[in-house]
């Protein structure tokens, strides 16, 4: 299973980048609070992307004495620090701001700035999902839903996840804007404030959601188990295979333990050749298991 690449972040950072300090400029420019709202959203955004680079290096690091099984889980961790900044900070802030727009109202002016910023951010948001969709469409066979269940690789997850949330921003910014314009009624633009926050907010619990299950540990795709298990299988002395046992140590590195019984008439030595020819081929058929550890067990599972 293939993972995304940096470019995919990479091109995420310098369109959350741009697109922040655009949206600054006009919500100081229309006072829109679903600007600012925005703008801090992309700030965000172009942090949590640091931050997933940053982990993406780490967690490259060689395995030593202290981390035997190597440093890919750090990747998993940072991508759970994003999900919390997306959470506190997008979801958090946009819903205050949106109240205290509603509570105590400034009308927006300069509408024309907004709509443009709104539609550059757009098409660069949109620039960045398709690099996003790309990496995360390379692995997928189900549904998009299923992807992201079942997903390894947290990274490009966490981008087209945030570069979804804002698209969707975006356009609610863009209706708000449009109808406190129309009613010169400045409640709209709270209110989409709000509603962009509730919408991170969503989104943001889904990523906690996953980031912990990958940082706790995952099996591999199933297909991926049976394969093994087939492989050990079709060995000559094999009588059965009880367990095929796989762990997600980073989205390119399963750990993969199987748990066997032997033909009693064998030698020692023939089991012991068995179990170096099934780590072999596992290790030649499945480059991503890393680690393969094959146990001796009689009798039934």
């Amino acid at each position: 299973m293939a993972t995304g690449s940096s470019r995919t972040i990479l091109i995420a950072l310098g369109a959350n980048l741009g697109i922040a300090a655009a949206k600054f400029v006009a919500a100081a420019v229309t006072g829109s609070s679903a600007m600012l709202t925005e703008g801090v959203h992309s700030l965000v955004d172009s942090t949590n992307q640091v931050l997933l680079l940053y982990g993406r290096r780490r967690a490259r690091r060689p395995a030593d004495a202290i981390h035997p099984f190597g440093y890919g889980r750090e990747l998993y961790f940072w991508s759970f620090v994003v999900a919390i900044l997306v959470f506190a900070l997008g979801a958090g802030v946009s819903i205050y701001e949106g109240v205290l727009h509603i509570l105590e109202p400034e009308p927006a002016t300069d509408p024309v700035i907004a709509f443009a910023v709104l539609a550059i951010a757009f098409a660069l948001e949109g620039w960045s999902t398709l690099a996003a969709l790309a990496d995360f469409n390379r692995t997928r066979t189900g549904t998009i839903w299923q992807e992201i269940r079942s997903t390894k690789d947290a990274p490009t997850l966490v981008v087209l996840l945030e570069n979804s949330g804002a698209l969707a921003g975006l356009l609610i910014a863009a209706l708000g804007l449009t109808l406190s314009l129309v009613t010169r009624d400045p409640f709209w633009d709270g209110l989409a404030s709000v509603l962009i926050g509730a919408i991170l907010g969503v989104l943001a619990v889904l990523l906690l959601y996953e980031a912990k299950s990958l940082l706790i540990g995952e099996s591999a795709h199933p297909r991926l188990i049976a394969a093994i298990r087939d492989c050990a299988a079709a060995h000559h002395g094999i009588v059965a295979v009880h367990d095929v046992m796989t762990l997600h140590s980073a989205p390119d590195m399963v750990t993969a333990i199987i748990s066997a019984d032997f033909d009693d008439k064998i030698s020692a030595r023939e089991v012991e050749g068995i179990v170096a020819e099934i780590e072999r081929q596992v290790a030649a058929g499945f480059p991503i298991v890393a680690r393969v550890f094959v146990r001796p067990q009689a009798g039934a599972a």
